[in-house]
């Protein structure tokens, strides 16, 4: 559909539904959603009755609700879903990271004394790719070479643009047809696999460390951590982790005395250069990047608990999306040519359907995830010692909305052994029409 006809039909739908008898009771149901832009539609009841007697005392129905439905928010954490329920989930992961970092949450304030590093942990180079690079403030040329070679394809590996940010080369490859799209792909779809042999090989160098087995080690400290993934322009996933030391019974109990920063940064190098995981047994396993970043997190400078909550809390928003693919599954039927999205991304969704077609690789399911260009892992995890959940802060924060409306006489107070509550639920779709899509972001900025 043209543009011109979108816009049009939107903003005829904004008009039909201000005009609407029920609008009203709609812009309520989006305001108590968050203004989500694909609410959950739900039709049903809920009845409460006395147990002594059977009587009804009251019942909430959705057949007088605009549509027949109740509307409930999304709950999705991407940010190109909803940005309301996106936000939510970013605040949510700001305040779990920052309650294992500065205490809080159920996590004592002590828990700042433990040894604690951000790690971020790369991928390997699969190819020259067009980057931005700044010295001093100003860009770099990309990639300027002198006496730059020619590759088999006959394009010459040198590049002297001074990109800007928002150029849509950047991340692509200076030749597509020499970049390595099937080390790419099997590197996401490792990643998860390279995490936990990193955590694993993590806890043994400080067993060793500390002179004790790798058994012995549990009773003496832990190792905490929260991570998440971030896409780069390339299509490459690097991990984002903060990394803690705490006693044998998680943050309420100081570390042993060896357990140190230097110890943890140790480990932490040593575990990044020794893992590999093997996708073809052609190939030769796969490793993490050269570039180990690995920084303190302090009370104060750069590197504080609340710029690290931030910046996980970000990312835990995004996904592949970020380099030109598209927020759906793409299944091998689909026309990759008729798809809106890079010709970089193109190539490696197509290699994931490849790959995806092996029986070697078939326990890495690349067809299904080849939206996310192999890569299957949660985007946001935390060890169950790292600090609070986000199951009790969604908790924390239902019961502070059940209180508020119990204090202001809006809720009635229900006594569980006398009254029984019936519920009866069936889902009954999802989303908006564009124009209700464009009165939800209003509400949802008049929310915020």
């Amino acid at each position: 559909m043209p543009r011109n006809a979108t816009n049009t039909h939107a903003i005829t739908g904004v008009i039909n539904r201000l005009n609407s008898q029920d609008f009203d009771r709609w812009a309520v149901q989006i305001r108590r959603a968050g203004g989500c832009r694909q609410p959950i539609h739900l039709r049903g009841k809920v009845e409460h009755r006395d147990r002594a007697t059977g009587a009804l005392l009251h019942r909430y129905s959705t057949r007088l609700e605009p549509g027949g439905v109740l509307r409930i928010p999304c709950k999705t954490r991407r940010a190109s879903r909803c940005e309301s329920c996106a936000e939510t989930y970013r605040a949510d992961t700001y305040q779990l990271i920052r309650a294992g970092l500065a205490g809080g949450k159920g996590v004592p304030v002590t828990v700042i004394t433990h040894p604690c590093l951000f790690v971020t942990l790369t991928a390997p180079s699969f190819g020259l790719v067009h980057t931005r690079r700044e010295r001093n403030g100003k860009p770099d040329p990309c990639h300027a070479r002198r006496a730059a070679a020619t590759c088999p394809h006959g394009v010459v590996m040198s590049c002297t643009v001074r990109h800007l940010v928002t150029d849509p080369r950047l991340g692509e490859p200076l030749c597509p047809d020499c970049y390595d799209y099937t080390g790419s792909v099997l590197f996401n779809a490792l990643a998860p696999l390279l995490w936990k042999r990193f955590t694993d090989a993590l806890r043994g160098r400080l067993a060793k460390g500390a002179g004790l087995a790798a058994k012995a080690l549990r009773e003496q400290a832990v190792v905490s951590f929260a991570k998440v993934a971030e896409y780069q322009r390339r299509g490459v996933v690097h991990l984002h982790a903060v990394i803690r030391l705490d006693g044998p019974d998680g943050p309420v109990s100081l570390p042993p005395v060896w357990a140190t920063g230097e110890i943890l940064t140790d480990a932490v190098r040593h575990a990044a250069n020794v893992v590999s995981a093997v996708g073809l047994a052609s190939r030769k396993p796969l490793r993490w990047g050269d570039q180990l970043d690995i920084r303190p997190i302090t009370l104060n400078g750069d590197l504080t608990a609340q710029a690290v909550a931030a910046y996980v809390g970000k990312y835990a928003t995004k996904a592949a999306e970020c380099i030109g693919v598209i927020d759906r599954r793409i299944y091998p039927l689909d026309d990759l040519a008729a798809l809106p999205i890079r010709d970089h991304a193109r190539r490696l969704v197509a290699e994931c359907f490849r790959l995806g077609g092996l029986d070697e690789l078939d326990g890495l399911r690349l067809l299904m995830w080849a939206h996310m260009l192999g890569f299957r892992g949660h985007f946001s995890t935390r060890s169950r010692h790292y600090s609070t959940t986000l199951g009790a802060l969604r908790a924390a924060r239902t019961d502070h909305v059940v209180d508020h409306k119990i204090t202001t006489g809006r809720l009635l107070l229900l006594d569980e052994n006398t009254v029984h509550v019936i519920s009866d639920w069936t889902y009954a779709g999802r989303g908006l029409s564009s124009g209700e899509a464009l009165l939800a972001d209003a509400i949802r900025d008049g929310v915020r």
